[in-house]
């Protein structure tokens, strides 16, 4: 984690990251602390893990919380940022990260699997956006603090260009993520409101844990990524960090994709 006497590119800043409780999460969670940004780790389940983000954190000289919502619920989201306006008092940076899976042939996947990882990644996305967006206008431009009046983060994925058979919730949730990003920024740059995706590929948090955990899986993974390595939380916190720090105030409306290549098709490297 920087220390407190160097530079830090989100100070005084507060930044919530949802599902920040592991994973992806915990990374872009570590990463904006040690850039000064207080966290709110935000958790759906388990209030162990997100202490521990939280404790790891702080044990470095950073500062921050675990609020407890379920963002797919409206009610919960609201009663959440009512709290962050209450102990904080506003909000500058929304990480967007909370998103789950729950796989299955396209022939047997039924209308729970599909609705569920719908309303946790794409609705949710969408209300905690809205709230945080609305919370950014009623406060206005703090200019000593953020180019930007508000900065929202938008974890995506390689699926939102690459089709994932047996996985049709989560790359149509990831496909929809795109366009309610590009949508936003368009609607929301003329309130000096940035809003950018992170398309994360093979990274090796629990939800994929499979595809990685055994010598066997991460050499059929690696042909996927030409640059030759499996990606680590750090890497996309680091990405966030940029996004969400005045070194990237002209970028919005974009997907930026950390995945060693995976986008690049590399089935086509030999010509196919």
């Amino acid at each position: 984690m920087a220390d407190s006497s160097s530079f830090q590119r989100l100070q005084h800043q507060i930044a919530l990251v949802t599902g920040g409780s592991s994973g992806i999460g915990a990374g872009v969670a570590k990463a904006m602390a040690a850039e000064g940004a207080t966290v709110i780790v935000n958790y759906a389940h388990s209030a162990e893990e997100a202490q521990e983000v939280v404790a790891a954190i702080t044990e470095k000289g950073g500062k921050a919380v675990a609020i407890k919502a379920d963002v797919s619920k409206e009610d919960e989201v609201l009663a959440m940022f009512d709290q962050i306006r209450e102990q904080f008092q506003t909000l500058h940076i929304l990480v967007n990260n909370s998103g789950i899976q729950q796989d299955s042939t396209f022939l047997e996947m039924t209308l729970e699997k599909w609705q569920k990882v719908i309303d946790v990644n794409l609705t949710g996305q969408f209300l905690c956006a809205r709230e945080a967006a609305r919370e950014f206008v009623r406060r206005g431009p703090q200019p000593d603090v953020s180019k930007a009046t508000g900065k929202i983060i938008c974890m995506s994925s390689v699926h939102e260009v690459i089709p994932w058979a047996g996985h049709v919730n989560y790359a149509t949730s990831k496909g929809g993520i795109m366009q309610l990003m590009k949508s936003m920024a368009q609607e929301l740059a003329p309130h000096k409101i940035r809003v950018n995706s992170i398309g994360p590929g093979a990274i090796k948090t629990p939800i994929n844990h499979e595809a990685w955990e055994t010598p066997e899986a991460a050499e059929k993974l690696l042909t996927l990524i030409p640059y030759g390595r499996i990606g680590e939380p750090q890497d996309i916190g680091d990405v966030a960090v940029w996004l969400a720090s005045d070194e990237a105030d002209y970028v919005t409306g974009t997907t930026i994709f950390a995945d060693g290549g995976m986008t690049l098709y590399p089935g086509f490297a030999d010509n196919g």
